[in-house]
């Protein structure tokens, strides 16, 4: 999640996150997460996080992560796990999946489109809560 999270600098502190995924794994209500192999090596991990929807009517997920370390890429791999998800996705009873994406990640966004996913029209927005 480091080597993940530097890529576009994003602040990362280790003990909140293993704190996290402690919770995550903990509660299978809140998604599921997996190990990316290569060979019986780990070469990444993809996390699906669960949300409910009225518009979507029903359950429908978040890919919140998708990393696969430079050793794995350009071997087919990122393709191979989104046709996973998308698998899983069908087995969790799950109408939609969204995704964020860095702008200039632009190979990224080529795997995702070539896998059916589409820009939505919707600007998304945050707000965080504070406390």
């Amino acid at each position: 999640m480091q080597d993940f999270y530097a890529i576009d600098n994003y602040p990362i502190d280790p003990v909140v996150s293993k704190s996290l995924l402690k919770e995550f794994i903990e509660n299978e209500d809140l998604g599921r997460g997996w190990l990316i192999l290569d060979n019986d090596t780990v070469t990444g991990y993809v996390i699906l996080t669960f949300v409910f929807s009225f518009e979507y009517k029903g359950r429908i997920a978040f890919l919140d992560e998708l990393y696969i370390s430079p050793k794995g890429r350009g071997k087919g791999i990122g393709k191979q796990t989104v046709d996973f998800i998308h698998d899983q996705a069908l087995d969790l009873a799950i109408n939609v999946i969204y995704l964020e994406i860095e702008g200039h990640n632009m190979i990224a966004q080529k795997l995702y489109l070539s896998k059916d996913f589409t820009v939505h029209n919707r600007k998304l927005m945050k707000l965080t809560v504070k406390k």
